[in-house]
Formats: structure tokens, sequence, C-alpha cells
């Protein structure tokens, strides 16, 4: 089952979705496979693995500082996809993502990234630096391998900007909450209703919302209004002031019960 057609198949019996977003070899890649499990015991729908770059410009400081003590450390791109292959395998019941930055497709090399990607079962692909006008080979390879290149719909985006967008993407759409960087809070108002509205009238690709959703009324304030709510940077620094062990209490208290 493709991305878009596994997401449609679970709203029929979620509300709302929860994707969350770890960053390999942060702290360890001993940490994220603990962590996942927690997530995927909770019922997480999707995960992205980011992969580290030097230069990750979407991301805010929690972020950023993980993506380099990964590198320090020294996690490779091929690190990462042994990994990410050992996840799919071991939980088969979440649709796993990579997420990084073109650099390190554009080093690794497009076509084998994403022929391998594919191979090992990885869903979906969201690249955060890349125009979808400078991306038409990874667009084509994604198509070619079955697997979704995730497009980004954001406040500044004009309606046109949109289809244009969402008809070049697959999966779902990925609408950033508002301006910046990744990690600041984010508060339901009529802006944002205003835009999640205008979101949802350019596609009929799922909408997945992230940059700033991190507690249970972030996510409450979501339903109805999108498909997927995306935790991310809350998730590193609970991991980071207690420790993998309370990912699940914290995944389990996301959802309105």
């Amino acid at each position: 089952m493709d991305l878009t057609a596994d997401i449609r198949k679970r709203l029929e019996h979620k509300p709302i979705l929860l994707m969350t977003h770890l960053v390999l070899g942060y702290p360890s890649l001993a940490v994220n496979r603990r962590v996942i499990g927690q997530m995927a015991a909770g019922g997480v729908d999707c995960i992205e693995l980011q992969i580290p770059f030097s230069e990750p410009m979407a991301d805010g400081p929690v972020i950023v500082r993980a993506n380099q003590e990964s590198l320090r450390q020294g996690i490779r791109v091929r690190d990462c996809l042994a990994f990410g292959a050992e996840m799919i395998r071991e939980f088969p019941g979440v649709n796993f993502l990579f997420m990084t930055y073109y650099n390190i497709l554009f080093r690794f090399g497009e076509e084998a990234f994403i022929r391998r990607a594919a191979e090992i079962g990885m869903k979906g692909i969201i690249v955060a630096d890349l125009p979808p006008e400078e991306g038409e080979s990874y667009l084509r390879l994604c198509r070619e391998r079955g697997i979704a290149p995730v497009m980004f719909f954001t406040p500044t985006s004009t309606e046109e900007r949109m289809r244009e967008v969402a008809d070049r993407g697959d999966g779902f759409v990925y609408c950033v909450a508002r301006k910046g960087v990744t990690g600041q809070q984010t508060v339901m108002d009529d802006s944002l209703a205003r835009y999640l509205e205008r979101c949802r009238q350019a596609t009929g690709l799922p909408l997945a919302v992230g940059f700033g959703i991190s507690r249970r009324e972030d996510v409450a304030m979501l339903e109805g209004r999108a498909d997927m709510a995306v935790i991310g940077t809350a998730t590193i620094r609970l991991v980071d002031e207690k420790g993998p062990e309370a990912v699940g209490p914290f995944i389990d208290g996301l959802l309105t019960k």
C-alpha cells in the first residue's frame, strides 16, 4: 500500500495521526532504537528519520545541535540507510521516511540513494531545501521507485504555488505551521486556521502540520483541520532531559482519549 493510501486507511479509525521525528545517531543509534520502539508501541503512524547534515537551515537550535553532535560522533549516510532498513523490518506497522537536505543526496548519488531507500522499504523522502523546480530528476526517480517525495506548504505560499507544489509531490503535504525554524511554540489563531483551510483547498493529499507542535492541546487543535500532527523538537528535548524511557508516556499523552 502506498503512503497516501495507508494514511487514508488509518484515518478511518483515528481523528488525527501522529508523525514523530528523530535525528539518526543522536545521542546514539542504540538510543534511537529504544525511542523508535516506544513510538511504535504508542501507535505513531509515521516516523521521520533525519539524516544529519552540517547546515540544517530549516531546523531550530535543538535539532541543529543534534545534527552536529551526531556528525561529530561519525555517523555516515550508509549507517543511516542500514539503520533504516533494520527499523523497517522490526516495526512493519510504522511508515518510515527519510528527512534530510539535498547535499546529502547529491554527495551520495541521487539515484543510488533513492534506489536504496526504496529497496529497504522507505515510504517517503522529505528534502527540506529542494524547490520542486530544481528537483526534476529527484521527483522522477522517486516516482519510478514508488517512493513518495513529500512537498511543503508555508504560510507565505500563494494558492497557485500550493497547487503547483502539491501536483509534484506525493504521500502527503507537510504544512509548515508558521514562519521561522523548528522548535518554537505554535498557537492556533484565526491566521493559522485560514492558512490550513487554504492548504486543504489546494490539494487532495493528506495534510501533516509541523513546527511547534508539542502538547496534547496542540494536537487537539489540529483535529478537523489536518490529518497528521508532526512532533519533532519536543521528543529530542525530552530524551535529553529525561531519557528515552520518557518517550512512551509522552506519546501516549498526546492524543485525546
